[in-house]
Parts: C-alpha cells; sequence; structure tokens
C-alpha cells in the first residue's frame, strides 16, 4: 500500500495530508484508512469507478462531509501543521481556504458581478471590489467575455462560462487550495477544454484536487493520480507513472479501460 512519503514533495511540506483516514455512512465503510500526501501547486487527480470514494475523500479535504448527518470520519487530514478536523478549527474558515468546485456549476441567482463579490463582502473585504471582481474573472479566463455584461444575471451565461463563474467565485476569496468534483463533465468538449486549459494554469498558484471520471482528462491535466478502489486507495504516483508503468495488476485493468 502507498504511503504519504511515496511523493516526492520536493522538500517542502504537502498542501494537504491525510493519514488514515476513513469516512462512514452509517454502517457504510465508505474510504478505508487513505494516506494521501498533496504536494503544493501541483493538480492530483482522484480516479477510480463509481462509488469508490473518490468525492467522499475529496470533501474530507475541506470539511464538506460534515454536512451529511449520517458521515462520520476518523483519522486526520493535515493543512498548513494543523489537523481540520480538530474542535478548534472553524469548518467555514477551512472552506474559504480550501475551496471548492462542484459537478454542475451552481452560480447565486444574482448578476455576474455579485456572484464573485458575495464571498468577499461576507468575509469583510474592504479594498477595491471592482479590481479584485475583475481579476477572479481574469483568473478564471472569463473577463474578456464578460466584462459589458457584469450587471446580467449568471443565469445568462453558457454552461462553460456558469463553471469557469463557480471557479473565479471560489477564487474571490483567495483560497490556497481548490478542489474539483468532476468540473467537466456536464460540459461540451469545447467548454471542457476551456477548464482543462484553465486548471493548468491555476496550478502556477494554487494546489489542485480534482475527481475525474475521463481517464484522458486525468492523464492531459494532472501532475500525480491517485487510484481509488471500493473505498481503498490502490495506487498513488506521478501519472505518468501510473498511465504506462503502474505498480499494481488493478490499476493498469483500470487504466486501460479493461474495467470500471
Amino acid at each position: 500500500m502507498p504511503t504519504t512519503h511515496d511523493i516526492d514533495t520536493g522538500g517542502k511540506a504537502p498542501a494537504l495530508e491525510a493519514r488514515g483516514v476513513s469516512v462512514f455512512y452509517g454502517e457504510t465503510h465508505a474510504v478505508k484508512g487513505i494516506d494521501l500526501a498533496v504536494p503544493a501547486n501541483k493538480v492530483v487527480a482522484l480516479v477510480g469507478p463509481s462509488g469508490c470514494g473518490k468525492s467522499t475523500l475529496l470533501r474530507c479535504f475541506n470539511r464538506m462531509n460534515d454536512l451529511v448527518t449520517a458521515a462520520r470520519i476518523e483519522g486526520t487530514v493535515g493543512f498548513r501543521g494543523k489537523n481540520l478536523y480538530d474542535d478548534d478549527v472553524d469548518p467555514v474558515e477551512v472552506r474559504r481556504r480550501i475551496g471548492m468546485v462542484f459537478q454542475k456549476p451552481n452560480p447565486f441567482p444574482k448578476s455576474i458581478y455579485d456572484n464573485i463579490a458575495f464571498g468577499p463582502r461576507i468575509n469583510g473585504f474592504d479594498g477595491d471590489l471592482d479590481a479584485l471582481v475583475e481579476q477572479s474573472l481574469r483568473q478564471a479566463a472569463l473577463w474578456d467575455e464578460v466584462n459589458n455584461r457584469l450587471n446580467d444575471s449568471a443565469y445568462a451565461l453558457s454552461g462553460g462560462q456558469q463553471q469557469r463563474l463557480c471557479i473565479a467565485r471560489t477564487l474571490a476569496v483567495k483560497p490556497e487550495v481548490v478542489l474539483m468534483d468532476e468540473p467537466a463533465s456536464a460540459l461540451d468538449p469545447i467548454a471542457t477544454q476551456r477548464i482543462e486549459e484553465l486548471i493548468y494554469e491555476l496550478k502556477k498558484n494554487y494546489t489542485i484536487v480534482i475527481v475525474t471520471h475521463n481517464m484522458q482528462q486525468a492523464a492531459r491535466i494532472s501532475d500525480y493520480t491517485a487510484f481509488l478502489y471500493m473505498g481503498e486507495l490502490v495506487e498513488y504516483g506521478p501519472t505518468d507513472t501510473i498511465f504506462t508503468n503502474p505498480r499494481e495488476e488493478r490499476t493498469e485493468e483500470y487504466v486501460t479501460g479493461r474495467f470500471g
């Protein structure tokens, strides 16, 4: 079984580190004792068949599972030297610093501008809000498409634009890590390509963990890939190795399409 120390983090502390993380939904053991280190400013892809625990593990990294009544989490998730599950940790602050983009675009029923400004406002931002909105939209490669319609409803945007808006909304509160749960699965191929290009650019400034069912996508955009199966971490390593020379037979069978 791979350990957190299998990944070369270049001498730096990992951005996130799961140690012995298990998740239970009632009597169902959905994630089983996973150890996983996420290097800073890299893209880590979580892959595996449906129901293997990818999204559940992802939600452990910013305590989204706290919102599921039946969920119980064991183990630790380290972030900047702190266990995110300690009693003195504010989960709202965790979700600000470790943002999340969901599978389907979920813009607020507000203008494009107010979607971006919402988070900074409720967090007490007292700087130049116009500049922050522009910066966030530029980071999400959306500014040139919407700069003359910021007062339009976010619902007037296409699906791909809405997803980039949600990414910009996440970036506006200045997170350090961005979690993405199949962010392109509901999009057409052109919009998907834009999201993938965006992810590649964002890793210069952010650490990204992405869940994807698309093996080609994982191969294109990630630096490291973790293969999960039935709640267990089967193998974790550099993406090139996972796809061309995996250590585990189950990994090879999955990435070559023989099951899943």
